[in-house]
């Protein structure tokens, strides 16, 4: 928290008298590149470790379709939550069309090339290219294989699953000496990002910034609360504390993929669910779970493009948008940029003009932060949902605050 004030502090002063940035936003990239250096080894010996440790397939069959539930049904909730929040701000009213010069609208892949590039044709290849999904679903045919193989003689696949085991434990050590660079990294990340926007721009598209943050707060308050306290059954304020150093890395790398490994040690130290649940859960959210970047984010676009170009929507239209919100969140998965495609396939879908997400553009960095802490939580709760569900779930752990492990992110 002190990192997160020091690094605004200083972006306003350098903004204002005009000062040097390049040192502290250099510091900031380094951070995020250590992180994003884990995530594709994190993945796969995770996934790996998770899901070759179970006995029988049926088990994968029944978190696996628990956990979609959950992420599919969430990003339906807030697109209602963008959609209603915008109606009723009309964030589009008395702005003039305005579309920035050298804008090009995102292509939006087709169905067959999602699913073609889904496919791992050459694993090593996909991980020197950063391709997180190809990597995934390679992980889960091999450790499935696993499970057959050892079904059959248990001995036989011992070895690989001693490797994968200390494996594990060496990532999780290297997982702690880059999270001990958070607070510095968080500093560094939120002064580079202060000092890149003035006053100027935030008063130009000031009430997007207002509704996608009211919007984003109340998703992240009502929804996310209320199913902790609701179907978890356990504190929304002491959940929400638990996971304080997760949304800080979320809020400031701007990357799921980079709050991956924080997200992970938090659900299982802090939140107290079993190894496996997270290994399976939090990878996986992390690529296809986008509550605040395909449910709310699209919804607003889609009515401030509206009121831009004096274009009416009905209640069909709003029907459209919530249903092609959902089914975009999944074919976005690995795609980059989720956001920017899943708001191309909801205005597209809608007849709306793709020039409404570039007036927008000059901001979306900075709603690109709360809508990525929304995502990372989403993937968090999920976890703790079916950890619940499946017994996996160490609630006088939880309870007791004492036994918190230190993450190195003083919340303080």
């Amino acid at each position: 928290m002190i990192g997160l004030g020091l690094g605004l502090l200083v972006g306003i002063v350098i903004q204002n008298f005009d000062v040097e940035v390049k040192g502290i936003s250099t510091f900031g990239s380094i951070y995020v590149s250590l992180i994003r250096m884990l995530v594709i080894p994190l993945v796969f010996v995770l996934v790996l470790n998770s899901i070759s440790s179970l006995t029988n397939l049926e088990y994968l069959r029944k978190i696996g379709f628990k956990t979609f539930a959950w992420f599919l049904g969430t990003t339906g909730v807030a697109s209602l939550i963008g959609l209603f929040i915008a109606l009723l701000f009309n964030p589009g009213s008395g702005i003039e069309q305005q579309v920035p010069e050298g804008f090009q609208a995102r292509e939006i892949p087709t169905f067959s090339q999602v699913i073609l590039d889904l496919v791992p044709s050459n694993p090593f290849n996909e991980a020197a290219q950063g391709k997180v999904v190809p990597l995934l679903i390679f992980a889960i045919f091999l450790a499935i294989a696993i499970i057959k193989v050892g079904s059959k003689d248990a001995k036989a696949v011992q070895p690989v699953r001693d490797l994968i085991a200390s494996l594990t434990q060496v990532l999780h050590q290297v997982v702690k000496f880059v999270i001990r660079l958070t607070p510095y990294g968080v500093f560094a990340l939120i002064a580079g990002i202060a000092s890149r926007y003035g006053w100027e721009t935030l008063q130009e598209l000031g009430s997007v910034i207002l509704t996608s943050y009211v919007a984003l707060i109340l998703h992240f308050v009502l929804v996310f609360g209320g199913l902790v306290l609701l179907v978890a059954k356990v504190n929304p304020l002491q959940f929400f504390k638990k996971i304080y150093p997760m949304l800080v890395v979320a809020f400031t790398t701007r990357s799921s993929y980079a709050t991956l490994p924080i997200n992970l040690e938090v659900i299982t130290k802090r939140l107290h669910v079993s190894p496996r649940i997270a290994s399976f859960v939090a990878p996986l959210g992390a690529s296809v779970n986008f509550n605040g970047c395909g449910g709310i984010w699209p919804a607003i676009v889609a009515v401030f493009t509206a009121e831009v170009f004096n274009i009416s929507l009905g209640f069909t239209d709003y029907v459209i948008l919530v249903l092609v919100s959902i089914i975009s969140s999944i074919g976005v998965a690995g795609v980059p940029g989720p956001a920017t495609i899943s708001t191309t396939v909801v205005l597209t879908a809608l007849g709306l003009p793709l020039e409404g997400m570039a007036i927008v553009a000059g901001v979306e960095a900075l709603i690109d932060m709360g809508r990525t802490a929304v995502n990372a939580t989403g993937t968090t709760v999920t976890s703790l949902l079916v950890a619940k569900s499946e017994g996996e779930f160490d609630r006088d752990a939880f309870n007791s605050d004492k036994d918190d492990e230190e993450l190195a992110v003083n919340p303080a």
